[in-house]
Parts: C-alpha cells; structure tokens; sequence
C-alpha cells in the first residue's frame, strides 16, 4: 500500500497538537479541499465522522473512524468512500521547547490505474496538507519557527 511519512518538531505542546487535529469539525476552516465536516459520534476516545472533500466540480465523501489517546496517537481508519483503504497515524511527543508530531498516511485507490496517477501528486498534496495543520497551529497557539524532516 502505498504511502507517506512525515515529521516535525513544532514549538507547541503535544497536548495542543493533538487537540488541533482532533478538532475534526473544524477541518473545512483551514484545510485544503475540505468543503465540509459532519461529526457522527464523539466521544473522548472515538469518533466517527465525515468529510466532504471537494476540488472544482468533483465533491466526495469519506467517513472514518478516529481513535483518540489524548494526548500520544490518533489513529484514523477509513470506513467507507471512493477509496479502497485510507488510515493515517499521528503521534505527539513531548520534546524539549515544544513536541514532535509524526504523520503517516497510506492508501490504496479502488482503480489500480488512478492509484498509479495519483500517486505522482499525493506526496505534494500530503505535504500541503500537513503544512495547513502548522499554519493553522501557528494561528491558534502564536507563530514559531519549526523543523521538518521527512520519510517516505
């Protein structure tokens, strides 16, 4: 299954960043190509909810269910929508003058041709997307400087 990995160090606490990607329902406000966010149940370990994802005129739909352990993982795992498999792991750590965040993501498209074209942007659109969680921490918890590396 194909996939992406990807770590920074950030000047924020683990227990901001996780709550900051835990925030589902406010996904649409500051990420790209989510246009809207539907929250089925949530609870303080599990939540199932819903995003639709849209660019120019195509709109999908994908619900997932998200495992909390506040404030170390969050785990997703698709549950239904136009992909086979999608799950993507975050990991907060504690580290002196903020926390490292660890993001992975793998996928699996239904139509083995489209997985081959969209793999050639997924790593961009990935990157973009993790870029959106940093700027969007910088919004809620004050702008720092912060470090990426990253593993594919």
């Amino acid at each position: 299954m194909p996939g992406v990995r990807e770590t920074r160090r950030l000047p924020y606490s683990a227990e901001q960043m996780f709550d900051l990607v835990a925030d589902v329902g406010r996904y649409h406000e500051f990420l790209p190509w989510v246009v809207g966010t539907r929250i089925r149940s949530n609870s303080e370990t599990e939540m199932i909810a819903d995003l639709l994802i849209g660019f120019n005129a195509l709109r999908e739909k994908f619900t997932s269910r998200v495992i909390k352990q506040r404030p170390l993982e969050i785990k997703v795992h698709y549950l239904d929508g136009p992909m086979r498999d999608l799950d993507n792991v975050w990991q907060f750590r504690s580290v002196e003058g903020g926390c490292e965040v660890d993001f992975m993501v793998q996928f699996t498209f239904r139509n083995a041709m489209f997985e081959k074209l969209a793999g050639q942007y997924f790593d961009r659109a990935f990157r973009k997307m993790v870029g959106a969680f940093e700027d969007r921490a910088a919004v809620l918890y004050g702008n720092s400087n912060s470090s990426a590396t990253s593993a594919a």
